[in-house]
């Protein structure tokens, strides 16, 4: 299990052979805030709340270009004020270290360029 520093200094590369298994998935969860295993879609997920569209599509971009640069793309679902993110690695048919380096630093985008959200959702 790495620890989230050890996550944010790594990068995604190319895997193939097994996904993680549902203990290493697991244990390596703790080391990340809110983020979840979504068994049916077999992802790891998160939700991000913002106080508008603008805050919304300002983290989707700068998202964009961390997942670009890492080659490590997510399903999003994007609305008013959230943004629904889910990792899973397709050339393992499940999650791999390379689904946990991308949430770890889509928090930190999150959390350097957040406001904090007004008001009840």
């Amino acid at each position: 299990m790495k620890t989230l520093e050890q996550l944010l200094a790594s990068h995604c590369r190319e895997i193939s052979g097994a996904a993680m298994s549902e203990a290493q998935v697991a244990a390596q969860l703790k080391v990340l805030d809110e983020w979840q295993l979504d068994p049916l879609a077999g992802a790891l997920a998160k939700t991000y709340r913002f106080n508008n569209y603008y805050e919304t599509l300002a983290f989707v971009n700068a998202l964009a270009y961390m997942v670009h640069r890492e080659d490590h793309h997510p399903d999003l679902h994007v609305s008013y004020n959230r943004c629904d993110v889910r990792y899973n690695t397709h050339s393992v048919k499940g999650i791999s270290e390379n689904d946990f380096i991308s949430a770890a630093k889509a928090d930190a985008i999150y959390t350097t360029s957040h406001v904090p959200r007004t008001g009840s959702a």
